[in-house]
């Protein structure tokens, strides 16, 4: 069945139960017609251990975010959490036959950490016998896992944090140069004349009017663009491209705004007091010396491109085939996306992946630093729509891997020393040769 009439029919079927569930994250079937009953639940519960693994977030956030929630509503569960210490990567793990039976995983490397570990477990059966409202989610989101596994199945299900891409500012550099602040709903070209005069030396000291995250910006682009194409073995809509490359590199052929050498430098600029705008993530692991009195507006728009906010989707809660304790499995899934959980994390600047306007109004609220920001300019636009995803009968590589290729390119090209024709045949020859390497597997 296509991919898209599949998940709309799961979501038609799910839509029904909605109000009996109050779209929470902890429902339970009323009937006999699941793996489990209420009959079932009133029994005292065998104990299990249940491992679970997150690559790149800390026990400390675990433990904060979900550890009591899941002590307290499954006492007869007990959860062991592993991340990625030295050793104890997942396909060490797997390797040593110590298969977690909750995996974090998400889309960039969903093939490599995930599928072609074998791995992947559909949720789909688990989903309709729990009853589980999956409109509850931003569909983009429950849309893009389904994309990106490629056979239809949903092989995770949202969880925040995501990464929806702002323009940071700093307000002690207006307030010195006497510049209006930016403001929510600017164009690139807005933007492009206040980089202009914030640009400057002074004192010996050279203030530039624009920096950019370009892991963010290239890949979360506001056209939704690939950098593989879904349907060939090259570079996606080459124009496009064009587009995208150019509208930014002008920013650094102004006086002053030369870009970094290295992109992690680029990327890690706003923190060093002496740029007056960034383009980046709203990201909770995003570190700002806390001397920069800073702010963020909405993401600009440019010409010919929906106006929506790029963003890095989340990560997904997933089950892995082997894992001899599915439905638990999947009822704690339940409870860590549960709207409580979900608001508390809001609080905290978390973004959630939920529809809910109650959840999603909560953001920052409970923050010592995001409480005084203008966290409306992350909800200003929508969501991009998930970028298209390769066909399934045509090889595929991770898409953490496209954007590094396209990325290397870039910083040459703003540097002016390559056009934007030779940069991106040199990106397009890179994927063909990744593509390769994948085939000879």
């Amino acid at each position: 069945m296509n991919r898209k009439v599949w998940i709309a029919a799961l979501l038609a079927a799910t839509a029904a139960y909605t109000s009996a569930c109050g779209g929470g994250g902890s429902q339970s079937p009323s009937s006999g017609d699941g793996p489990s009953t209420v009959k079932d639940q009133d029994k005292p519960k065998e104990p299990i251990e249940l491992l679970v693994y997150a690559a790149g977030v800390s026990a400390e956030e675990f433990d904060t975010r979900f550890r009591s929630v899941l002590k307290n509503k499954f006492p007869h569960i007990t959860v062991n959490y592993q991340t990625n210490t030295k050793g104890n990567s997942l396909a060490e793990l797997v390797s040593a036959g110590t298969i977690p039976d909750l995996i974090r995983t998400d889309i960039p490397t969903l093939k490599s950490s995930y599928l072609d570990l074998q791995l992947g477990y559909d949720l789909g059966e688990l989903i309709k016998a729990n009853k589980y409202d999956m409109t509850r989610f931003d569909p983009s989101f429950t849309q893009e896992m389904v994309d990106a596994g490629r056979t239809g199945a949903i092989y995770g299900l949202p969880v925040p944090p995501y990464f929806p891409t702002v323009l940071y500012y700093n307000k002690s550099l207006f307030d010195k140069f006497g510049v209006p602040y930016p403001k929510d709903g600017m164009t690139w070209d807005e933007v492009y004349e206040i980089a202009k005069k914030m640009s400057r030396t002074e004192g010996g000291v050279v203030y530039r009017g624009f920096s950019a995250n370009f892991n963010s910006i290239l890949r979360d682009n506001p056209f939704s663009l690939p950098v593989l194409d879904p349907s060939a073995d090259k570079l996606a809509d080459t124009e496009k491209w064009k587009t995208i490359f150019n509208n930014y590199k002008r920013f650094y052929d102004l006086p002053n705004n030369t870009i970094e050498t290295t992109m992690n430098a680029e990327n890690n600029a706003f923190g060093n007091g002496r740029i007056a705008m960034q383009a980046n993530q709203h990201n909770i692991y995003l570190v700002i010396p806390p001397e920069i009195d800073w702010d963020i507006v909405s993401q600009p728009t440019m010409a010919g491109a929906p106006k929506r906010t790029g963003q890095r989707g989340p990560a997904y809660w997933s089950i892995t085939r082997q894992s001899k304790h599915k439905e638990e499995a999947f009822r704690v899934i339940m409870e860590m996306l549960s709207d409580e959980v979900q608001l508390e994390d809001s609080k905290k600047g978390i973004p959630t992946t939920l529809v809910k306007k109650e959840v999603r109004d909560a953001l920052g609220k409970g923050h010592p630093v995001y409480g005084s920001k203008n966290m409306k300019a992350i909800s200003y636009y929508e969501p991009s729509a998930p970028t298209p995803k390769r066909k399934p009968e045509l090889v595929d590589i991770n898409g953490s891997s496209q954007t590094s290729v396209l990325y290397q390119q870039f910083i040459p090209f703003a540097q002016g020393k390559k056009d934007v024709n030779t940069a991106l045949r040199d990106v397009e020859e890179s994927l063909k040769k990744l593509l390769e390497q994948e085939k000879s597997k």
